[in-house]
């Protein structure tokens, strides 16, 4: 790295300069409004700048949050708002400051992984990030589907207006993320965070709104989004830009997607953020109108190995031995037995001949079910020695999925 530069964990003072820099490099319209919402979502102890003569010209950062894996929830570093301004470019400081990081949150011990969206996708596999997860676009013709799934059980449609419900989205929203591989808690920050409105992220659109599905039991399920109201030659043509839909019950679900593709003066609808196997694909007449494309998603390091593997479960009994190269963390260097199933894991040293051999970036991949190992041998990413790779015992009952870019 630039000698000229230094690298520091961030202070409070640090949050305007921080803000400042992630909004020009994320090339978003500084505002009063957009930098009151930036400083909201950092943790100046968990953020780390990059320093020359005074002035902050790099920062990346970690939330403290939890993340569903197979089987259970994991703390997860959740990492964000990595940036270098262009001045300082190409010398080795986004280098120093992720090896940095991975190196705080190890010996912090309390996150045996980290997690991230990545702005540019050639960057995060030199760390170690695997991807993990992958999600679908839909760009719906609403006109043109029906929904064709059962009704939902007895109860209402309720708006709302999302920042004055925020008690009933948590308590949904909890209730369906522990069985979800992939997404993440929301402290009370990054749920202000998410229903501040700010004119920056409406793009052209509505305020965010919001419905509730409620039965005797009360709300359990919700939808978010937005309106971009437009006209054309034919008369109405708004498009529905959906933000959220979390409902665990298939008939609430149904019903909320139901109400979403039938609001009046739109036409289209769009959802950035569905599963690979989103059930909205299968409760349609015609699919083909949902308008698909595939983006990838969750990317995945595995911090502390041991504990990472041990703290999932496996789809079937495992009981194999790999060999494992990580560049940045030593302790995780070297062979493993992993053993388990459904209801228990243990990962522990071993001098046995190992079944196969990777990188920790293909272990990251491939942790939250997403990315089959089969699929990273066949890639050429896995070598392997003997017929025991435990594919299969990787996989997850859906696919991993995730609702919010952090």
């Amino acid at each position: 790295m630039d000698e000229s530069v230094r690298l520091r964990t961030a202070t409070d003072e640090d949050r305007r300069a921080i803000a400042d820099l992630l909004i020009y490099v994320f090339n978003e319209h500084a505002t009063d409004e957009l930098r009151e919402l930036e400083k909201l979502i950092i943790e100046p102890g968990r953020s780390m700048v990059a320093e020359d003569d005074g002035r902050v010209v790099g920062t990346a950062a970690a939330q403290t949050r939890e993340m569903t894996i197979p089987g259970g929830v994991l703390p997860t570093a959740h990492v964000t708002g990595v940036g270098v301004s262009p001045t300082h470019r190409r010398r080795g400081i986004l280098t120093s400051m992720m090896r940095g990081q991975l190196l705080e949150i190890a010996e912090a011990g309390r996150e045996p992984v980290a997690a991230l969206w990545a702005s540019e996708t050639a960057i995060y596999p030199r760390f170690g990030y695997g991807p993990a997860s992958s999600r679908l676009r839909f760009d719906i013709l609403s006109r043109e589907v029906k929904i064709t799934a059962p009704a939902a059980p007895p109860g209402r449609l309720r708006l709302v207006v999302p920042a004055a419900a925020r008690a009933e989205l948590t308590a949904v929203h909890d209730d369906l993320r522990i069985h979800r591989v992939g997404w993440s808690s929301r402290p009370d920050y990054w749920w202000q965070y998410l229903l501040t409105e700010s004119d920056g992220h409406r793009n052209g659109a509505t305020e965010s709104r919001g419905v509730l599905y409620e039965t005797a039991e009360g709300p359990v399920g919700y939808a978010l989004w937005r309106v971009k109201n437009d006209w054309g030659a034919h008369g109405p043509a708004g498009e529905v830009r959906v933000r959220e839909v979390v409902a665990g019950n298939p008939g609430v679900y149904a019903e909320l997607w139901r109400f979403l593709l039938s609001l009046d003066l739109a036409r289209t609808a769009s959802y950035h953020y569905g599963a690979l196997d989103e059930p909205l694909q299968f409760i349609v007449d015609e699919p083909r109108k949902l308008g698909r494309s595939f983006q990838d998603a969750l990317w995945v390091r595995l911090v502390d190995l041991p504990t990472a593997l041990e703290a999932r479960r496996y789809a079937c009994p495992v009981d194999a031995v790999f060999e494992v190269t990580d560049p940045i963390i030593e302790a995780n260097n070297g062979r493993w037995r992993l053993t388990g199933g459904p209801d228990k894991a243990s990962c522990v040293r071993t001098q046995d001949a190992p079944d196969f051999a990777c990188s920790i970036t293909e272990l990251g991949a491939a942790y939250l079910g997403g990315t089959t190992l089969a699929t990273l041998h066949t890639a050429g990413r896995i070598e392997k020695f003997t017929d025991n790779l435990p594919s299969t015992a990787f996989t997850w009952l859906r696919q991993p999925s995730s609702i919010e870019v952090f």
